[in-house]
């Protein structure tokens, strides 16, 4: 039952192409955004669509596949963990971050 635990799997849409960065040691870090879309219809039968944007964060072989292979516009699937930040911006100004740090992708459609 531990392996349940902040696990998160999300299917959705790549909103822009993935930010690379390759660091010191050479570690590689991934940073992405994906859409989940959500459609369902009040009493009175009007559509509602609600779209959610989430951070996507992966590191190393993981990053590596983002690299080559996710572009803006792909469907993937995401498995990881939910995390919560905060940093000093350059004014100063504490700001907090939601992500999932991913450790698998699968490539979904053509």
């Amino acid at each position: 039952m531990n392996a349940l635990r902040n696990k998160v799997q999300l299917i959705g849409f790549v909103g822009q192409e993935p930010e690379i960065k390759n660091l010191d040691g050479g570690k590689k870090l991934a940073n992405l955004t994906i859409a989940t879309n959500e459609v369902y219809y009040k009493e009175n039968g009007d559509k509602v669509e609600n779209t959610e944007w989430h951070r996507i964060t992966a590191w190393g072989k993981t990053a590596d596949v983002i690299e080559k292979y996710v572009v803006k516009g792909k469907e993937v699937a995401i498995e990881g963990k939910l995390t919560h930040r905060s940093y000093d911006d350059k004014d100063g100004n504490k700001r907090y971050v939601t992500e999932v740090v991913a450790n698998e992708i699968l490539l979904i459609g053509k």
